[in-house]
């Protein structure tokens, strides 16, 4: 292999106690996926070689998760021996042995590290032929984090992790980012020589550094302005810390794509998602995991999509959608409730306190308001009368309701399932449909209205209903 050959190593082995969770820290979702997925994210924009994630809490569910968002990662289980010195020899023992070029260490705990700034990064240690380059921040307040010491020519001498520090490297305020990048040969032969006498007792990767340097190898530390980029997340504050800052992010990337986002503060949006040019999205709007909207979109107010697919010219109001479709220039809402295996057609309507469910509504159909849709399939051109239900569970079974196209069904119907209103059908209103309706027909119980006179009088007397018909009676 050649020097231009890259492996990034994830650092994903940690339990994370600060969290007081029983979901291992790197698993915390954030922006629609878990943190070490945003990590495994900016790895792969890196386009390397190999990818190696190290595990050792929680194994099983972190080395799944870490596979299922990146299937061509490599797993390396950390042994008893703690620290990241040592978490990163035992994934250098993963690669090829003849693999002789650049290692990135990453955490897993670092959510907005992006791939423009690693790539820059990788450049300047590329480019001043270093065997250690790391990215360091300015901080007004460093507490807790470990200091970047350097001589009185401001070249590199050290980091001190701040439990090992003096109280004069304390007042520091260059402070490590924890993203590296190593020369392979070289880290493996300086990981080789750190022990554990330190504070903690852990073998440290930021020793390291004082090894290369003793080699006489260059080593720099390379300055971010954006201490974002290495915050990392340690507790239940800083993960809604690290999420308000990258929903801040995504909001003014879509603005900036030409989409109109009339309250950021209250609009969240995941990383996942996808806005076409010249949509809107109204304040209260939570748009997640693999949502895409169309151009010319107006999603809001206070409305939730998950995982959903929005048409062109679609609009989607005070409402909650959960593996919908809707199609272009359909309108839904205000307040209806789609779940999942909904899809209505294009110009389409799902109007208020609709529910649906596994339903396929076809184009420029209509479910105006008050009804239920489950486990159907309606044909173009349909309407679907207020307060209809689709009664689609027999007690035991699901079974599914056919409703052709051209089809007017009246207000206030109960569509027993299995059955089929064929194309061009009517019904008419309070109708329980039991059976199919062939073409053309109308659909009817046939009921004849019975009148009682003066039952009002002889049943309710005294009350207001009585009075009423009393003086209607005697004009």
């Amino acid at each position: 292999m050649t020097q231009t050959q890259l492996a990034v190593v994830i650092l994903a082995a940690g339990q994370g106690t600060r969290m007081k969770s029983s979901l291992p820290k790197v698993l915390h979702p954030m922006a629609g996926l878990p943190l070490v997925g945003h990590v495994l994210d900016t790895a792969a924009a890196m386009n390397p070689d190999l990818v190696v994630a190290v595990v050792r809490h929680e194994r099983e569910r972190v080395a799944a998760a870490i596979q299922d968002l990146a299937p061509q990662a490599l797993i390396v289980d950390q042994d008893e021996l703690p620290g990241t010195g040592r978490a990163v020899e035992q994934a250098l023992e993963a690669l090829p042995a003849d693999f002789r070029g650049n290692v990135i260490v990453l955490s897993g705990d670092v959510p907005l590290l992006d791939a423009p700034t690693l790539r820059e990064l990788l450049d300047s240690h590329t480019g001043a032929g270093r065997q250690m380059t790391l990215l360091s921040a300015i901080f007004e307040n460093p507490t807790g984090l470990g200091r970047i010491v350097r001589d009185e020519t401001g070249a590199f001498v050290r980091i001190v992790e701040e439990k090992d520090a003096s109280e004069e490297e304390r007042r520091i305020t260059e402070v490590n980012g924890g993203v590296y990048v190593f020369d392979r040969v070289v880290l493996g032969e300086v990981l080789a020589e750190i022990d554990t006498n330190n504070a903690q007792a852990e073998k440290y990767l930021t020793d390291a550094a004082v090894r290369i340097l003793a080699r006489g190898g260059a080593i720099d530390a390379v300055a971010t302005r954006d201490h974002w980029l290495i915050a990392g997340v340690n507790d239940r504050v800083q993960l809604g810390e690290a999420a308000h800052e990258l929903n801040r992010r995504t909001v003014r990337r879509l603005q900036l794509s030409g989409v109109t986002v009339q309250d950021p503060a209250t609009t969240w949006v995941d990383a996942t998602v996808s806005v076409g040019q010249d949509s809107v999205i109204y304040a209260g709007t939570h748009l997640r995991g693999a949502t895409t909207i169309g151009s010319g979109a107006e999603i809001g107010p206070d409305t939730t999509l998950v995982d959903c697919e929005i048409g062109d010219g679609a609009q989607v109001r005070r409402s909650e959608a959960t593996l919908a479709v809707i199609g272009a220039g359909a309108s839904v809402g205000p307040f209806a409730y789609l779940r999942p295996g909904t899809q209505l057609g294009g110009q389409g309507k799902i109007g208020a306190f609709v529910e649906t469910k596994n339903a396929l509504i076809g184009e420029g159909s209509k479910v105006p308001h008050l009804s239920y849709v489950g486990d159907a399939e309606i044909g173009d051109d349909s309407n679907i009368g207020a307060g209809t239900i689709f009664a689609n569970y027999d007690g035991v079974n699901k079974h599914r309701t056919t409703v052709g196209r051209g089809v007017r069904v009246g207000s206030k119907n109960v569509l027993i399932a299995p059955v089929t209103l064929n194309d061009g059908t009517y019904t008419a209103a309070g109708t329980v449909v039991r059976k199919d309706v062939p073409s053309g027909a109308l659909a009817l119980n046939v009921a004849p209205q019975r009148n009682i006179e003066g039952w009002v009088g002889q049943n309710r007397p005294g009350t207001s209903t009585a009075a009423a018909a009393e003086q209607s009676g005697e004009q």
